[in-house]
This record gives structure tokens, C-alpha cells and sequence, in this order.
């Protein structure tokens, strides 16, 4: 059995301060572990901040719509923007030493070192990532 969620955000980084009692009510309605839970929001957040940081461009008037398929073996969650899209083959190694005190890029670099899948389409603005639950 699965159960999901889904959550519409204006561009802002006020709207984003939502995510945190977002994920607390998913946690509880889906009896999530504090170590998954802890990962989730903070690749949630991730992906919430490119897609209004980047894909949106902070623009207040674009939506940030995000979709969350809960099971009992994975957490599937989709965060599609509204903006240009972009090529995710292209993006700096935050670990080059060139890039080490460029903030930008280190979000993708969680989600890919975190998630267990991480995928885009839609020409970059649909950003997808899971999570597998351990077994009880």
C-alpha cells in the first residue's frame, strides 16, 4: 500500500520554510524512521531550493510542484519547476579543487550522493529522486 502526498509552492524562500512541517505530518502519517526522514527532507530541501533558486529564478509568479509516493519499501518524489530546464549532464564537480568555494552545485551533488535514484526529465525542470525504506 502506498499513500501520496503532494505540495504546490509559490517561488519564494518563504513558501520553502514550509517543507519542514510538511515532512513532520508525512513522518507521522507514514511512520518513517528519524534517520530516513532526516535524509528526505534535507534532499526534499535541496530540491525545492534549485528549483526555485534555478529553475524558477526566485520569480514569486512560478510554481514549485512537488509529488511524494510513500511505501512501505521506497519514498518516490518528484519537484518540478516552471522555468527553462537545463542539461544535467552539464554541472561542476563541488569537489574539484577549482570548485571548492563555489556554493552553487553542491545540491545535486547531495541528491546524487544520497538519494538511491535520481533522474530528470521534462528537459531538467522535473526533477526525480527515491529513497528506499529498510526492511523491518
Amino acid at each position: 500500500m502506498s499513500q501520496t502526498f503532494r505540495l504546490t509552492l509559490k517561488s519564494t524562500f518563504e513558501e520553502s520554510e514550509r517543507i519542514p512541517d510538511f515532512v513532520e505530518e508525512l513522518q507521522q502519517s507514514c511512520n518513517l524512521s528519524d534517520d530516513i526522514t532526516s535524509t528526505f527532507m534535507l534532499l526534499l530541501s535541496e530540491a525545492v531550493s534549485n528549483a526555485i533558486d534555478h529553475g524558477n529564478e526566485g520569480d514569486p509568479e512560478k510554481e514549485v510542484y512537488i509529488l511524494i509516493d510513500i511505501s512501505d519499501s521506497k519514498i518516490a518524489t518528484s519537484v518540478k519547476d516552471e522555468g527553462e530546464g537545463f542539461n544535467p549532464q552539464v554541472h561542476k564537480d563541488p569537489l574539484q579543487e577549482e570548485n571548492l568555494l563555489d556554493a552553487r552545485g553542491r545540491g545535486l551533488f547531495l541528491l546524487n550522493e544520497m538519494a538511491d535514484s535520481v533522474t530528470f526529465s521534462e528537459n531538467g525542470t522535473k526533477l526525480s529522486f527515491t529513497l528506499h525504506r529498510p526492511k523491518k
